[in-house]
C-alpha cells in the first residue's frame, strides 16, 4: 500500500489539476477581443442602380466595409460526453461596431460622392459546441472546437449613421438590418492547467448565415443582394 501511494505521488508530481476532467460538468468564464465584419453581397453591375443627387445622376461605384475592434464578456458551461470529447455553451455578451462606405460616381466620372454609414452592436451570442481535445501531456492541451448558435442584437432598432459629404445622416433610413441572425462556428486553442484552474486561449470563426439586409427602395439598398455577418473572436478562457 505504502508503495502505490509513493508510486502514484511521484505519477501526479508536477501535474496539476490531475482530476480537472473526472466530474461530468464544471463551469468558468471568458473575456474576448473580437472583430466584426460584414460580408456584402452586391448585385450584378448591370443591375446597379442609378440616382439623382442634386440635380446630377450618380451611379453605384464600390462598396466597402470595415470593421473595428470590439470585447465580450460570458460564462461557460462545460459537459463531458467523453473522455475527449465535450459539449459547451457559452452565451456571451459582445459590443462591435462596423462600417459600410460606398463611392458613387456621376457618367463623367469627375465627380464622386462618398456616404458612410457605422453599425455599433451589442449581440447576445448563444453558440453550443462540441470540443474535441488532445490527450493531456502534463500541464498542456490542445483541441479544436465546432458547431453553431444563434445571434440577438440588441441595438438593431438604435443604428445610426456616421457622417457623409453629402448631408448628415444620409444612410440612417437607406439601410437597415435585421435583428436576429444564425451562425455556424469554427476554431481551435489551447489549454494550460495551473495550480488552481486552466487558463485557455481559443480562437474562432462565427460565420452568419442569414441575410441582414432589409430591403429599402433606394440606391443604397438596391445595389447590395444580401448581407451577412463574420466575426473573429480570440478568447481567454479560466475554467475551475
Amino acid at each position: 500500500m505504502f508503495h502505490q501511494v509513493v508510486a502514484q505521488h511521484k505519477e501526479e508530481s508536477g501535474v496539476n489539476l490531475p482530476k480537472f476532467y473526472k466530474n461530468k460538468l464544471h463551469f468558468g468564464f471568458a473575456l474576448a477581443y473580437n472583430k466584426t465584419d460584414f460580408r456584402v453581397h452586391t448585385v450584378k453591375n448591370s443591375a446597379l442602380p442609378d440616382s439623382v443627387i442634386d440635380g446630377v445622376r450618380y451611379g453605384m461605384k464600390t462598396i466597402y466595409t470595415k470593421s473595428d475592434p470590439g470585447f465580450a464578456i460570458g460564462i461557460i458551461a462545460d459537459f463531458r460526453i467523453h473522455e475527449y470529447l465535450r459539449l459547451r455553451f457559452t452565451p456571451n455578451i459582445s459590443f462591435a461596431s462596423r462600417n459600410l462606405e460606398y463611392t458613387l460616381e456621376n457618367g463623367a466620372r469627375d465627380s464622386t460622392k462618398v456616404y458612410k454609414k457605422s453599425v455599433e452592436s451589442t449581440f447576445l451570442i448563444f453558440p453550443l459546441e462540441l470540443k474535441l481535445q488532445s490527450k493531456r501531456l502534463d500541464n498542456f492541451g490542445a483541441y479544436v472546437i465546432i458547431g453553431g448558435g444563434y445571434t440577438l442584437d440588441l441595438a438593431s432598432k438604435k443604428k445610426g449613421g456616421g457622417g457623409t459629404s453629402g448631408g448628415a445622416n444620409q444612410l440612417d433610413d437607406a439601410i437597415k438590418l435585421t435583428r436576429d441572425d444564425y451562425f455556424y462556428s469554427g476554431g481551435l486553442g489551447v489549454d494550460f492547467y495551473l495550480q488552481y484552474f486552466k487558463l485557455g486561449l481559443e480562437l474562432k470563426l462565427l460565420n452568419g448565415t442569414k441575410n441582414l439586409l432589409q430591403k429599402q427602395n433606394n440606391i443604397f439598398s438596391n445595389s447590395i443582394d444580401k448581407i451577412n455577418s463574420k466575426m473573429v473572436i480570440f478568447s481567454i478562457t479560466f475554467e475551475g
